[in-house]
């Protein structure tokens, strides 16, 4: 047994959780399903690994370039809080563990069972109406970690084993049904590209997306951003480029101002010699630079993994599209619609935290980088697909007042809190504060009632559209030509 789990830890720390070797490996499957030659398989496995790589990079500058604003607000103004960020949540479950006497080792053996529920899942999808492999592997040792400790939270006296099954139950099904949420929408916002997403949003794409539309439908104008050609001198503002770096000038010149060049000079985020305006400036032209590096590994993957992924689904998942990371929509849709998602995003969540020091809240919110960001730039990109400009703005704002509160709430029910740290992404800010409500009140008939709702979830869209359900991952042009039809 020991053995096994040795196995399985060494697949899970340098495959699993290792997403760009995670998708060169399922690319490198997909093409050998295929029966490509032998140097076709290993370029696809190149080519994506490398892709993600290059989306990694762009990720982790755009966190970096962002840095100094958050860690100076905390301590220009003397903020003790915890910090909504998945890495922080997962460091603070690891710290409440120990604190136990629970094994972090638990947390991997979840992410197993739950993923081998997802693939079960969407194996039978006949009778479970399920399409989506969830597979951004970081993600899902995030998920697990808290989901782990959200259940312990509620069944605090169950053993190793029934509790194990309960979390890993109720993690594949909100896997594969969360990621199956999301098909429709990216497959009409990428023309059929074959995948879903696979993040911390996915119920929250799917509501927001709802909501775009009826905000495209009820406003004036449902213009997207990419339809808009501005006259004059705002015609510059139709360079994507140019916009990203123009509005980060004036978001992160008006923080970086309040914050002062004392205090950045003194954290040594600036050179004593150094000028405050071209560091300003450098600073808000490094973000438009990394979103550039994120688009060209998002387009470099995401066409190696929609190739290969047909040999796993005519193979062994029939009619199945993978779920992937949030930022692969990046590459798709007008590119100011991230820009846009993001500031609206950062201004709710602002707003948010602003409410809760004025309302003496026992827990003040710190916001974290991955939530502003990549919560928000998605569902702005969606939302600016289904209703245009005013959806872009709209949603992602709410989005952004939802995460903090709803992280406030959540995270000092469990003692979280307390730990520094929680998830903070929409999903874990709505979805899973009212699955653990559920559980607490109503014990094991709540975890029955969770597992019936996402399993009818499916079930009910299926019904909706059955003619054409699978036939919107199988052959999105047909789907599409047969809705432009009716």
């Amino acid at each position: 047994m020991d053995i096994l789990l040795n196995i399985w830890k060494f697949i899970v720390n340098n495959i699993i959780t290792q997403p760009a070797y995670f998708i060169g490996f399922m690319v490198l499957i997909g093409y050998i399903l295929l029966k490509k030659p032998w140097y076709e398989c290993l370029s696809g496995f190149v080519k994506a690994t490398v892709g993600y790589f290059i989306l990694a990079v762009g990720s982790g500058g755009l966190v970096t370039t962002f840095r100094p604003i958050l860690v100076g607000l905390k301590e220009r103004f003397n903020l003790s809080a915890m910090v909504i960020d998945p890495y922080f949540g997962q460091n603070a479950v690891q710290a409440a563990m120990e604190k136990i006497g629970k094994s972090f080792s638990q947390v991997m053996i979840l992410l197993l069972v739950a993923f081998i529920v997802n693939l079960i899942l969407v194996r039978l999808q006949k009778i479970t109406k399920l399409r989506a492999v969830f597979t951004t592997g970081h993600v899902q040792m995030q998920q697990a970690a808290i989901a782990f400790w959200l259940v312990l939270f509620c069944f605090p006296d169950l053993g190793e084993t029934p509790i194990l099954i309960i979390m890993a139950l109720l993690l594949g099904l909100y896997w594969a049904v969360g990621s199956d949420l999301t098909i429709k929408a990216t497959q009409e916002l990428t023309d059929g590209a074959g995948f879903a997403l696979a993040h911390q949003q996915m119920f929250g794409v799917y509501f927001m997306s709802k909501l775009a539309t009826f905000i495209g439908k009820s406003s004036k104008s449902s213009k997207r951003l990419e339809d808009i050609e501005l006259p004059g001198w705002l015609s510059i503002f139709n360079d994507n480029m140019v916009s990203t770096s123009i509005l980060m000038t004036l978001f992160f010149g008006g923080i970086l101002l309040v914050l002062g060049q004392d205090y950045l000079v003194k954290a040594e985020f600036m050179k004593p010699n150094q000028s405050f305006f071209f560091y300003i400036l450098s600073v808000s032209f490094h973000f438009a630079v990394y979103l550039a590096i994120l688009q060209l590994g998002v387009r470099t993957f995401v066409a190696e993994l929609t190739v290969s992924f047909q040999g796993i689904s005519n193979k062994l998942l029939p009619g199945a599209v993978p779920g992937i990371d949030c930022a692969a929509v990046f590459g798709f849709g007008s590119p100011n619609a991230i820009t846009i998602g993001f500031l609206s995003g950062a201004l709710g969540q602002f707003l948010a935290i602003a409410i809760l020091i004025l309302l003496k809240s026992p827990t003040i919110v710190i916001a974290g980088f991955v939530p502003v960001f990549f919560d928000n730039a998605t569902i702005g990109v969606y939302s600016n697909n289904k209703g245009g400009i005013l959806a872009a703005i709209i949603c992602p704002f709410l989005s952004g007042l939802i995460q903090v509160f709803g992280s406030a709430l959540i995270a000092s029910w469990v003692g979280l809190a307390s730990y520094g740290g929680y998830l903070g992404m929409f999903d874990w800010a709505t979805v899973w504060p009212a699955f653990t409500g559920i559980m607490k009140y109503l014990g094991y008939a709540g975890v029955g009632l969770i597992a019936i709702i996402l399993i009818i979830i499916p079930q009910l869209r299926y019904r909706r559209e059955k003619e054409d359900y699978f036939l919107l991952t199988s052959d999105y042009q047909e789907y599409k030509r047969r809705k432009q039809n009716k």
